[in-house]
């Protein structure tokens, strides 16, 4: 599973995991930093949007050490 970090403000973590990919986009874990508790939603996500939100760097893409880092 991959993981994305969200363009947010301030220095919130906030973060998205793909849990599965469909033909037409992706089942995600949305986790939001909200005053100190997590905020955990699942999702779903286009493929379009999904691929605008890298391009636009909304999303970026984490390396494995970071995901396991802020998932722990």
């Amino acid at each position: 599973m991959k993981s994305y970090s969200l363009k947010s403000l301030g220095n919130k973590k906030d973060y998205i995991t793909i849990v599965s990919e469909k033909e037409d986009g992706f089942v995600i874990r949305i986790v939001r930093d909200q005053d100190g508790y997590e905020d955990i939603k699942t999702d779903w996500l286009s493929r379009e949007l999904f691929d605008c939100c890298l391009r636009t760097g909304y999303l970026t893409e984490m390396d494995p050490v970071e995901a396991v880092a802020v998932s722990a």
